[in-house]
This record gives structure tokens, sequence and C-alpha cells, in this order.
């Protein structure tokens, strides 16, 4: 009997070991559990060993084998005959090794461009190799039934096939093709016209105060656009100088052609996104390094599975980027670039021919839609067309983002083909789920040595964005099956990834650690890298909430591994046990109590020195008020003198009242 954990299931990895299982002539099955693939084998000592040589050498690409625990077992008389591929076993919760979305394979690519093949220009076609996987799955172990393909009944062809052991699709689980597969659909956007009139009315100094935009239409209001393919007629609305609003992976995005100056500039001014760099899609690598310089590492990066947008710097050559409109990425050195990773990207820019922006459907700071009707909602005042889909996208996954630094790969934005792959720890500790901050919130979950990381979030700054993280947290709680012994925020009182932390940990009686801004970071890159400590940690993130309730900034944090808080002289898990919920009677039980502490296992060694902040927080996002705070030490009254041209004379009036009071 062999126990196999790591990344093993929607890799490919049951196939695999059911064609070398019937390569070497053995017996036996191979089954999925909810955190493992469990195989039993019989044969030849010889035979069996070149088994689990094969197992831990050529496993698929995919695939990641931490474990193989062996144990030898008696066959008896119900010994196989021949080896096959047992149902799921659901029982047990599932460890966090769950399959990311995987862009789409060389095979696949080939397939979808080649006519006379059945898949050709079909924009859902995937394999054992690629396609969607975690914005899919609703449950362990990874089949069908659990995903949201299970709605798409196999034709006879597709089922052959997933049967067929000799074929790229065996056992592929969200196989499909033109005949039983989802299908695009393309409609106009509602009220069009009234939309475009309405975001006339704000001008661009006025931009970031204009109301959010609401289609206020649902999907059965939009208006079909004609009997012509849904592909071609995006391209040709791209193409013109429209905006696509497309269903994709993961969430709907918004596209327009990168080199129209116009229709780039329409985008920005719809989204309420007026400076923020804008990714690029290009069809090819060369494509990539027509514009940009691209090292090896980096191009292996853009044509990795993961395919995240990468961060590259533009070539000096101004030729090179002169199809590129100025209105991408304004002033900017660097260009966020990625290529198409699924099949309805690469259909899409190939029929286009030309680079194409591609950038979250939101408005500015909103989450990201991922169903039709919600799409229509908050996207109707800013897309011209829809480019939709049947398949359900269970949670959103936005793009990843990367950049290379001399120290190596540098993830910026886990989200796409990253999301949700545990990062591994030196020891076990307790299940401890932390909220994450306020902006670039991303949520985690400690399940023994391994720590979840949840795909990107975002700032949580509108109730939208409050909501999703909500949804996050249960929805890894309930994915794990997961019961946290601690719950862990931010120590900034307001945020809402503390209030909502502090509501939970009420709530299942377990203790609450609040962490300190830069504390947390130099912690992460700790656990990341795995070092023991101490060291010392150089923290320029921003701002965060103090341990002295002044704002911190520039930090020099000496921290290490400290014991783990204690209540009462019990562990966390303890902790949590005696004081949970559902080990208490109710009627005996006094009113919950929040027990909470802060970590303080470091020492701020040196900081860049406190001075008055114009607004507090909002200082982050505006740095004049920063340097107003700067001027007021240096100059008083006089600062305003140096700053008018910043402000409006009614805001720095304010902003000078706030700096001096006492």
């Amino acid at each position: 009997m062999i126990v196999v954990r790591g990344v093993i299931q929607g890799v490919g990895f049951r196939p695999f070991v059911y064609n070398t299982a019937r390569s070497l002539g053995l017996a036996g099955w191979v089954q999925n559990e909810a955190d493992t693939v469990r195989i039993e084998v019989q044969g030849p000592t010889a035979r069996l060993e070149r088994f689990l040589n094969a197992l831990r050498r050529d496993a698929p690409p995919q695939a990641r084998v931490d474990e193989a625990q062996v144990t030898p077992v008696a066959t008896g008389d119900d010994r196989d005959l021949e080896f096959r591929i047992r149902s799921s076993d659901a029982h047990g919760p599932p460890r966090p090794m769950i399959p990311a979305d995987l862009a789409t394979c060389a095979a696949c690519r080939e397939e979808i461009a080649t006519p006379g093949e059945r898949r050709y220009r079909y924009p859902f076609t995937n394999c054992t190799n690629c396609g969607p996987r975690w914005s899919i799955i609703t449950e362990l172990p990874y089949d069908r039934p659990r995903t949201s393909m299970a709605g798409f009944r196999m034709c006879p062809d597709c089922e052959a096939e997933y049967r067929n052991p000799a074929d790229r699709r065996f056992h592929a689980q969200p196989i499909a093709c033109p005949r039983c597969g989802p299908r695009l659909d393309l409609f106009a956007a509602p009220a069009r016209e009234a939309a475009e009139q309405a975001h006339a009315d704000y001008g661009p100094a006025t931009l970031r105060d204009c109301p959010a935009p609401s289609g206020r239409a649902s999907a059965q209001n939009l208006r079909a656009t004609g009997p012509r393919d849904p592909l071609d007629e995006a391209a040709l609305a791209v193409r013109a100088g429209g905006i696509l609003a497309m269903k994709g992976l993961g969430g709907f995005q918004l596209i327009v052609d990168a080199t129209n100056a116009d229709a780039v500039a329409r985008l920005r001014r719809r989204k309420r996104r007026p400076d923020k760099p804008l990714a690029v899609m290009l069809a090819s690598l060369d494509e990539v390094r027509a514009r940009c310089e691209v090292s090896e590492e980096e191009a292996r990066a853009l044509e990795s599975p993961q395919a995240p947008i990468l961060l590259l710097r533009r070539r000096r050559d101004a030729l090179a980027m002169a199809d590129i409109a100025d209105a991408v990425a304004p002033g900017n050195p660097y260009l966020g670039v990625m290529l198409p990773y699924t099949p309805l990207h690469h259909l899409l820019v190939a029929q286009l021919g030309r680079p194409i922006v591609c950038t979250s459907g939101n408005v500015s700071e909103e989450p990201m839609a991922i169903s039709v009707d919600d799409a229509v909602d908050r996207l109707g005042a800013i897309a011209d067309v829809f480019l939709v889909h049947d398949r359900p996208i269970v949670r959103p996954v936005d793009d990843s983002v990367a950049r290379l630094l001399p120290e190596g790969f540098q993830l910026l934005r886990r989200a796409r083909g990253y999301a949700p792959l545990p990062i591994e720890l030196e020891k076990s500790g307790p299940t401890v789920l932390a909220a994450g901050g306020h902006l670039k919130n991303t949520v985690a979950l400690a399940l023994g040595s391994q720590v979840v990381v949840s795909q990107h979030v975002g700032d949580l700054d509108n109730v939208a964005s409050a909501q999703l993280h909500r949804r996050t947290v249960e929805d890894l709680l309930d994915f794990f099956r997961a019961k946290p012994d601690a719950v862990a925020c931010d120590l900034h009182p307001d945020y809402a990834s503390t209030r909502l932390a502090e509501a939970l940990a009420l709530q299942w009686g377990v203790p609450l650690v609040r962490v300190q801004h830069h504390h947390a970071h130099v912690a992460a890159c700790m656990a990341e890298h795995r070092l023991q400590g101490p060291v010392l940690g150089l923290s320029w993130d921003g701002t965060g909430y103090g341990l002295d309730g002044t704002v911190w900034g520039g930090e020099a944090l000496e921290c290490d591994w400290g014991e783990q808080p204690k209540r009462d002289g019990d562990s966390l898990r303890d902790a949590a046990r005696h004081g949970g919920p559902e080990e208490r009677d109710a009627k005996a039980r006094p009113a919950p109590r929040l027990a909470s502490h802060v970590a303080v296992d470091f020492r701020r060694v040196a900081h860049l020195r406190t001075f008055a902040l114009a607004g507090g927080d909002r200082a982050v996002r505006e740095p004049r008020r920063s340097a107003l705070g700067l001027l007021f030490e240096m100059f008083g009254e006089d600062a305003g003198r140096h700053a008018a041209s910043w402000f409006s004379p009614e805001e720095l009036r304010g902003l000078l009242g706030i700096l001096g009071r006492p």
C-alpha cells in the first residue's frame, strides 16, 4: 500500500499511476481521497521497485510528490488481476494541496489552431496538463461532480477520451468539446448611450470623486448582437475601439485595443482608473521581446503554466513601443505583460492581430465580477459588449503579478497559477486563520506545517470588497473543513479585516492575536524562507499602526520566533478546546469575552522619525499630505506657501488647521 501526499489531484497523477503500473505488468488500484492518493500495487519485487522510482522521478510536470508512505500488505485470495482506477473516497478533511489553474498547454494550443481537429477554435479546450482547477473546484476529491463542470454531461467522444489510458484527456475532469461543453455568447451592453453621457459629465480633474457607475440591468435585458460567431463579433468590437467585458477563467476582464489611445483613455475614464498602469497581453514571446527587455528566466516565467503578468523594462528603442498607447502605463519605464493563458485568450488575440489591454473586470478598487448578472450590473456603464459563457466560476481568481529581481523571482500579487498552493513551514503548529491587512488583502490559513494563502482579495475600502473578504474566509474554512485554534489580525483597530477577525474569534471562543503591520512583513519573510532568527528585518512598506498608537513606517526590527502565545497556561489549541462553545454547556457558560493579545516577539531597533500626518491614513494614498506634515514641522503656518499648488485653498486651510492642533 502506498499513500502519496503532495500536489497530486487535478494534475494527471492518477492516469500517470495507472499507465505506469500497466506498463510494468502490475495489478492493483489507485484512488483519490480527500487529502491523498492511495495506491495498492501487486507484483514482483523488482517491478515494484521500478514503480516506486517512477512515482518519485517521472510524475507529471505539475505534480509534486512530497511524501510516499509504503506499507506491505497481504493480498490473500482477493488478489487483483489487473490495475484499475477506483472511485474517489471523500472521507476526511483535505490537506492544503489543491491544484492551481494552469495555462493552456502546447498540445491544446495546437489543437485549437488546426482546422479539422474536433476542438478547432473551441475556447474551453483543456486536458490533464492544463485548464481550470481552483476556479472551478467546490470540494475535494477532485472529480467532475465536485466542480462547476458537473452540469455538463460528456458526449460519447469526450467519454471515450476520458476513459482511454493512452489519451492525454484520460481522467481530465474539465474535459469538454463544442458538442457537450460550455458555450460563448455575446451581448450588447444596456443603455450605452445614457451611460456614456453620464460619464461625460465628470471631468478628469474630479475623476477620483465620481460615483461608481452602475449598469442598472440584468442579464435578461442584454441585447443579442446577431447571428454571427460571438468571438468574431467580440474581435470586431475591440478592433473598432470598443470596450469588451469578457468572462474569463477566474472572473470578468475588461479588454481594449492597446494600440488605440482613445479606447485606452475611454477605459480609464469609465473604470475610474486615471493613472495606474494597465496590463498588456501579447500573442507570443517574440512579440514581447520586440517591445521589452526579456531575460531567459523572465521568458520561462511568461511561458510557464502559471503565466503571470510580468513587469518588464521597456526597450530603450522608442520605435519598439510605438504601437502601445502611452496611456497604458504613463511615464512608467516598466510594462506589465502577459501571454494568453486560456484558449479563449489565444483565439481572441489571434483574431485581433494586435496587443490588447487586459485588466480586471471591476470599477477601480472593487472586486472582480464573476457572474453575468453581477457583471452587467457593475460593468454595464463601462463595457460596450459582453462576451460570456455558461461555465460557473466558483471563486474569483485574478491574474498574478510578478517581477524578476537580482535576488530572484518575486510575486507581487499571488493569485491565478499560484493560489492556493501552500507555503511549507519548518514545523507544525496550531490551526490559525490570518485575516490579512487592509490594502492588497489576502487571507491565510495555517494547517499543520503548511500555510494556504488565498488568491488576491484587494483593498477593503468598500462594502463589496469587505463582503468578498468574508466570503474568502468562509470559503477557505469550508474547503479545508478547518476549525481555527486562534485568529490573527492587524493591530489597526479600525480595519475591516480586524473587525471581522474580532467577531470570528468571539464567535468561536478562540484567542485573537494582534500583529503589528511591519512585524508581520518580516515574520512572513522568515516563514517563507525558513529563517530561524534572530534576524534584522528592514520593513519599508508604507504605514502601519504602531504599538505606541502612532503611525509607523520605515522600520528596522529585530525578530525571532517567540514562544507560542498562551492563555491561562494553556497552548492556543488547548485554549480553544477549553473555551470553545461546542464543549461547554450553554446554560453554565458565562457571556463570551474576547481573549486577545499583541504579538511582541520583536524589538524596534530603528525607525524614521515620527512627524504629523495631515489626515492620518489618507496620507498613505496621498504623499502630498505627508510632505505637508514635514513642511509644517520646518516652517509652521508658512508651510502653506510651499504647498499652495498641491491643494485647493479650502483643503490647505483645513489641513493646516489639523496640523496646528495641540
